[in-house]
């Protein structure tokens, strides 16, 4: 009898993104990677991709609707949410709901909020920089002023969770994190260069090296 090897790499199949995009540009780097909503899979594999595009509200309904939340909240490898998917990593949102918070998977202890644009249009689309960059290892070779490509209303407050922020009427978190669990507002599959190496940071990234400490984690590039 044969069996078939767990991925190393898997991208969750929400339902709600654009899986092809994230697929190739994990490819691209020469890294294998399987689109799944299996629960084995997720579960045994050494790093987890979590996409998103669209509202909180019927992401999380589709995660349900997969029995996936709580695999998604027990996994202990290193995961790495893209934009909708990161605010999913949240307590909360306020996204695809006009009378009540969505509940999310709780993973990083923050909320989702509308993005304070100020006179800025919405949605905030397009490039943008990175205003702040802590040492967190999925940030290895990336510094402050890095362009970064981003399309979201919503955002993530600045929090001791916050290792990257970025400007656009207000500051907000660019990217946040919380032991195994980190998260991108921005699209690194759309990010070219750096975006590649946001990704190739994580796929190689030891999952010891997610144990730095609290100053480290604090310490901002210049």
């Amino acid at each position: 009898m044969t069996t078939t090897a767990s991925p190393s790499n898997v991208i969750v199949d929400t339902g709600c993104a654009n899986l092809s995009s994230v697929k190739f540009a994990v490819e691209r780097l020469g890294f294998d990677v399987t689109i799944t909503d299996d629960v084995t899979l997720i579960q045994q594999a050494k790093k987890v991709i979590l996409p998103g595009v669209g509202s909180a509200k019927h992401a999380m309904a589709n995660i349900k609707a997969k029995n996936l939340v709580s695999v998604l909240q027990n996994l202990t490898q290193p995961v790495l949410g893209f934009c909708l998917g990161m605010q999913l990593m949240t307590e909360s949102s306020t996204e695809g709901t006009s009378d009540d918070e969505t509940a999310c998977l709780n993973l990083i202890p923050t909320a989702i909020k509308p993005l304070e644009a100020q006179e800025n249009r919405l949605p905030h689309m397009g490039w943008n920089t990175l205003t702040s960059v802590s040492n967190h290892p999925i940030f290895n070779g990336i510094s402050v002023g890095d362009y970064f490509y981003f399309v979201h209303s919503f955002a993530a407050p600045l929090s001791e969770h916050t290792i990257a922020s970025c400007q656009y009427g207000s500051e907000f978190s660019a990217a946040i994190a919380k032991d195994n669990f980190i998260g991108c507002q921005f699209h690194p599959e759309r990010s070219s260069a750096l975006g590649s190496k946001i990704i190739q940071n994580f796929l190689e990234l030891d999952a010891c090296e997610l144990n730095f400490s609290s100053k480290n984690k604090e310490q901002t590039k210049l």
